[in-house]
């Protein structure tokens, strides 16, 4: 029985929810926040929140994976969320929160994890990979919001 991973990252973006989520649901604009291990980001179907369908690859855990996710808003203007139509169970969830006019923003990913020994060292090794990987994502984000309001 295969074993969810849950992985997540939060921060402090220095701009307004509502422009931040703009950021986010605009996938062209989003690829350009995506750090490595992410790359060959493709926008196949529409390209701003729920309808998008984007295509990309990640070279995680000694394996690249290629990813086709499916975006949809639950809430829009608050949250976003990617899931993976390729099987692998992967469900990334954006959500912000108005913190006067900052943003906090959390990106939480859960998948299945491999069984055995492997899951168990995935359970552990993944979360923390994929938080600095997240990190850094949020990082470019509050930068392209910062940079949005110099002048």
């Amino acid at each position: 029985m295969a074993h969810v991973v849950v992985a997540s990252a939060e921060r402090t973006v220095d701009a307004p929810a509502d422009e931040v989520y703009r950021y986010l649901a605009d996938m062209q604009l989003h690829s350009r926040f995506l750090p490595p291990p992410f790359y060959d980001f493709h926008v196949e179907e529409g390209g701003v929140g729920t309808g998008s369908l984007v295509r990309f690859k990640i070279d995680f855990a000694g394996g690249v994976r290629e990813l086709r996710m499916q975006v949809t808003e639950p809430e829009p203007g608050k949250t976003l969320v990617q899931t993976d139509t390729n099987g692998s169970g992967l469900v990334t969830t954006f959500t912000v929160t108005p913190q006067g006019g900052q943003t906090l923003v959390n990106i939480t990913s859960s998948f299945d994890g491999e069984t055995g020994v492997a899951g168990f060292v995935e359970r552990i090794i993944a979360p923390r990979r994929l938080h600095r990987v997240y990190a850094k994502e949020l990082a470019r984000l509050d930068a392209h919001a910062r940079e949005q309001h110099v002048g």
